[in-house]
Parts: C-alpha cells; structure tokens; sequence
C-alpha cells in the first residue's frame, strides 16, 4: 500500500522556478491550490498581468490530496440556509460546476471528468426526516434534487438526496494544464517560494522567505488557511482532516456515482478511471481534528470498513486531506478585512474545495475587475451572524484555549529519551523549553520546538504522516521543522539535546 496521493502519482507534472528577483504586476496570487489557480487563470484572461506564487509545488496541497468531486451538492447544508441564501448558494456551486467542464473542454484538457449524480445517504432510518428536508430545500433552490430510498451501492441503504448531473475528474491534470495554459498567456508562476509579509497600501507589496520583494495593485491570499489573518478569521475557521484509501474494482462494479454520509464519522464513495478493465474506487472518511492522535487506528477502520463493504476493494494508495469549515458553514471569499481595498481572501471550503475554489476564482477576479456576482454577500468574509455563528465560535475558541493550557500542563518532563523506540516520536519539557523529539528508523533523533509558530501552541504528532500537527489552527511540519502546511509561515526550529537524551 503506497502512502502517497493517486493523484499526484498519475500526474507528476512538471516544475516552475524559484523567485530570486523582486518583480512588479497588476495581481500577485499567493497559493497555486484550485482557488489560487482559478483566479489567475480568469485575471489572465481579463488582460491583467499575474504573478503565482506558491510555497510549495504546484496543484501538490490540498488540491493534490482531495477526493476530487465537483459538486453543487454538498452533504447537507440546503435545509440549514434561509431559502434567498441557498438559491444564490446552489447558482454559484452549479456555474462553477459548469465553468470546469467548459474549460476541460475549451482547452483540450484530458483530466477523466464524467458527469454522473451525487447522494447524500443514510443507513439508518433516523436520518430520514433531514433528508427529505435537504432533498426538497436543494430542489426549491434550482438543483436537480430528489429524495430516493435505493441506490447502486453493493450495500442496503435507508434513503438518500440524489442529485443528478454532478461531475468527478482528475484534479492535478486539469490544474497542471490549467497553469500551462495561463503560463503561455503571461502568467508568471513561482514554486518553492514562500510569502512571508504583506504590507497593504496602494500599491501593496509581499515580501518572500528568499528576501525577494513583490509589488502588486492586488493580492490574493489562496493559501488554503490564511498565512495572513488580519480580520481574526482564525476565530471563526475549524481545520480539520480526512483519510482517503484507494483500491482498484472490476469496472463492472462500478457504483457509477458519488456518495457521502455524514454517519460513521463520514464516508465518501467515488471512482475513477483505471484502465486494465478496472476502476478506482476511492473512499474517504475518518474525520479528526489536527493533531488529535491515533491515525493509525483511524486509517485501519477506513480500510476495513472499504474492504467489508467492497469485497474485491484491496487497498493501493492511502493520503490525507485537510479543509476548514466556518462558524456559518459558508465559504469567506472576498475583501480580506473591513478595510482591505486591494487584498482578498478564500478559504473555509468546508471539505468542498473543488466547486467552492473554483467559486472563489469566479468570484475573486470579478471583485478585483470591477464585478459583483449576485452571490458575492453570502461568502462575503465582513459578514457575521451573530447567532448562528455564537455556538461553533464559542466551542472553537474553547477547543483552543484547552490546547494552549491544557497541552503544555500534559508535558512529560524529562531528559532522558533513551527508552523512545525507532519511528515513534513524544513532546517533552526539558530546561524550561517544549521539545519536539522524532527517533527515526535508523536511530537519529530529530528534536525541534514543539510550539507552533503560528499562534504558539503545543504540536503534537501524527504517526502515520510522520508529522506535527498543531491542533489549534492546523498548521502542519516535518520532522526536522520545515511547514508542510500553513497558517505557519515559519519553520519549528531545531533544538540541542543532552547527551543523555540519545
């Protein structure tokens, strides 16, 4: 079983260089995920020159690590919307939809999309009610929906909300060949180099890990969480991430359609082209909070739960996705504080980035162009609802507040590690100072700052990634530091230990 992303492993893609001089354009993008990608492509097109500028590669984050469903339905959210809101909702996530299939289409893009229905189901009847709600909001909304009691799945289900004429495809190849595209129009896209400063003025300049400085009218901050939170949308964002194992079917049990359930701790159902008469299905599920342990256990249930429902289902490829959910359940896509003329922002996707990114691209290059899409106030990040809004807050702030005391009274204190096994890691206290110690399988210690350099608080360790997560904000590192995943921007630094720590 390889740990590694089918999709990054079927399109490996090529490379863009570093920034290594200070630059000058109508638009810098900072984060080259499907938002990012989806608006530099649209501001291309609109005539403005832009500069992508990505920490890592390319379409490799989130966008590379997704479930890749490309729908306007999602879960269950229609029946939880007043009826103005889920209409403008349901047109926004169906042009964006729609908007991917004509592009795939306009520039010859071999990305495996096929247009088949999504469900929301259920295995127990006790589900039933809020789905035939969700069924007959979507519908009032303008989405093809309808509320079935049978499916093609090879396992007996209570009900579920069809939609019909939803989409799947291979999301790494159409945003490779997205950028291709916008590259031979002008765009200039820089990997490996990461923003590590904004200053806001007319014109706004970001200034890079490497020193380099970048001169803009407009910034777009698509970093996935925002690496610059200067409307405190950090108070009203929840990470959290998802296991996903893939496994190759004959072609003919091919279920022939996307489904999720919010029971179970969540499970969603896709294929995907495999050749060799095979499919691949592909399931996703185990939710859990950044940083909140026991992923091995997490990810065996996934598997066994994909092998006792799909009995030719062995599994070949496993990876993990990570999104953020709002305190409303709508995406912030806009003007990233009260006062911002000339930065925006996208994020909180919910665990539904492909519609929702490609939402924000729509939406984002209309504002910065002199446009106003009808449903740019419900994703507006200056909005707040205070009632809907004061629970999820409340118990999100909680949950940091516990994190930021609560893990640093946990912290065993010691100075000796000689008892740590190879491939296991802890967080200790040792003079005064919170350490991060990894032994690797060859016995090297690797011994970083166990506080994150986000918001300070204390990481903790994901044994099946080889990571460390911060449960706070979702900022993620390897085990010699380096972010693997922001709001972070900087590394956990190294540490010395004593002798007797070997």
């Amino acid at each position: 079983m390889s740990a590694q992303s089918y999709w990054m492993q079927s399109a490996p893609g090529g490379t863009y260089p570093v920034l290594e001089d200070d630059l000058q354009v109508d638009v810098v993008v900072v984060g080259a995920g499907i938002a990012g990608l989806s608006a530099a492509w649209e501001l291309v097109r609109a005539g403005r020159s832009v500069a992508v500028l990505e920490a890592g590669r390319v379409a490799a984050g989130v966008s590379g690590h997704t479930t890749a469903k490309l729908s306007a339905q999602h879960t269950l959210i229609y029946a939880d919307l007043a009826p103005s809101t889920a209409q403008l909702y349901a047109e926004s996530q169906r042009q964006a939809v729609e908007h991917v299939a004509a592009t795939a289409s306009a520039l010859g893009v071999g990305c495996d999309l096929e247009r088949v229905p999504a469900l929301t189901y259920a295995e127990s009847a006790d589900g039933l009610d809020r789905l035939r709600a969700e069924a007959e909001a979507a519908a009032r909304a303008g989405l093809p929906a309808s509320f079935v009691t049978d499916s093609s799945l090879p396992f007996p289900i209570a009900g579920a909300v069809r939609v019909e004429n939803q989409a799947q495809f291979h999301p790494r190849a159409y945003l490779l060949a997205l950028t291709e595209a916008m590259a031979a129009e002008g765009a200039l896209v820089f990997e490996g180099t990461r923003v590590v400063d904004l200053k806001e003025g007319e014109p706004c300049r970001l200034t890079t890990e490497g020193g380099q400085s970048v001169t803009a009218a407009d910034v777009v901050v698509a970093t996935h969480y925002p690496i610059f939170d200067r409307a405190l949308l950090f108070a009203r964002l929840r990470p959290h991430r998802e296991l996903v194992v893939a496994a190759p079917i004959p072609a003919g049990s091919d279920p022939g359609a996307m489904f999720i359930t919010t029971e179970q701790n969540t499970r969603s159902i896709r294929t995907a082209p495999y050749g060799d008469g095979q499919r691949l299905l592909i399931v996703t599920g185990e939710s859990f909070t950044p940083g909140a342990g026991r992923v091995t256990e997490r990810l065996d249930r996934l598997r066994a739960w994909t092998a006792e429902r799909f009995a030719s289902a062995e599994v070949t490829h496993w990876w993990a996705a990570q999104d953020n959910s709002t305190t409303d359940g709508l995406p912030f896509v806009g003007p990233l504080h009260v006062g911002a003329r000339h930065t925006y922002v996208a994020t909180g996707f919910g665990g539904w980035g492909m519609s929702n990114g490609v939402m924000a691209g729509l939406l984002l290059s209309a504002l910065i162009t002199g446009g106003k899409p009808p449903w740019s106030e419900i994703y507006d990040p200056r909005r707040l609802h205070p009632l809907r809004e004061a629970g999820p807050a409340v118990k999100a702030q909680a949950t940091v507040a516990r994190h930021l005391v609560g893990d640093r009274l946990a912290v065993h204190h010691t100075d000796d590690l000689t008892g740590l096994p190879r491939g296991q890691a802890t967080v200790i206290k040792t003079n005064g100072e919170h350490r991060a110690v990894y032994r690797d399988t060859d016995g090297a210690l690797h011994a970083v700052s166990a506080i994150c350099t986000h918001l300070r608080c204390v990481v903790a360790f994901n044994e099946a990634e080889h990571s460390w997560e911060c449960p706070c904000h979702g900022s993620r590192f390897d085990v010699d530091g380096a972010v693997l995943q922001g709001p972070a921007v900087k590394p956990l630094p190294p540490v010395e230990l004593d002798e007797s720590a070997g």
